[in-house]
């Protein structure tokens, strides 16, 4: 049953003349998204539902092209017009299996009928492929946890080779105790930092201790290591 006439109002505007209006705002929103954005107009004035299609920018996007017919929305929405049937971002697919991501507005006339549908259909293929490729180049959860450093030369690479070792003690150097300077030598030295010249010196100088100290912490990580 159609929605009760609203006080005060007279015939509505036909969609011969809301179709002039529309057409333009169509050819902008697919221009402005691009051309995995399909925009349609249905006619549904005559319900005829077999050949709705009144206008399509980007009609590749479901294949589909004027005189072409509604979907199942549009089957419901005339079952129950006088309930509002808007729906704005909702999932959608095409009938190879796209996913969509869709939006449709019903356009009534003076007495609340149903006349016409605009509807705005964005194919998500290109994204889903591109988060595919993002999420492989970032890697996944299960990829070795490891940590290179490119830096201009090899003294900043050892400056945060030497601040990756003290924020593994999970302390600032004011309050490390010998222990934990000897694991911040031990760290550095798996990690190959006492290959650069003049490296124990600069750890030294971060740790507050002084050049023999560090040796011996040195010499005893090592007397421990098979």
């Amino acid at each position: 049953m159609p929605a009760e006439r609203a006080p005060g109002r007279t015939a509505a505007t036909g969609l011969d003349d809301l179709a002039p209006i529309l057409r333009p705002v169509m050819k902008a929103v697919a221009a402005a998204v691009g051309p995995h954005c399909e925009v349609v107009l249905h006619d549904l004035t005559g319900h005829e539902m077999e050949s709705t299609i009144a206008a399509i920018e980007n009609g590749h996007v479901t294949g589909r092209s004027v005189g072409g017919p509604s979907t199942n929305l549009g089957l419901e929405t005339l079952r129950t017009e006088e309930e509002d049937h808007d729906e704005y971002g909702y999932r959608a697919r095409t009938a190879d299996g796209r996913d969509l991501r869709s939006s449709s507005v019903f356009i009534r006339d003076a007495d609340g009928r149903v006349i016409a549908s605009l509807c705005v259909n964005v194919d998500m293929t290109p994204f889903q492929a591109a988060r595919a490729g993002i999420d492989e180049i970032l890697g996944s959860a299960d990829a070795p946890a490891r940590e290179e450093i490119f830096a201009q030369d090899i003294s900043e690479v050892l400056d945060n080779l030497i601040e990756s070792a003290i924020a593994a003690t999970g302390k600032t150097v004011a309050l490390m105790g010998r222990e934990d300077k000897i694991a911040v030598l031990r760290f550095l030295d798996d990690k190959g930092a006492f290959f650069v010249k003049r490296s124990v010196d600069r750890v030294a100088r971060r740790l507050g201790v002084s050049r023999v100290t560090a040796y011996n912490y040195l010499d005893q990580i090592r007397a421990r290591t098979p």
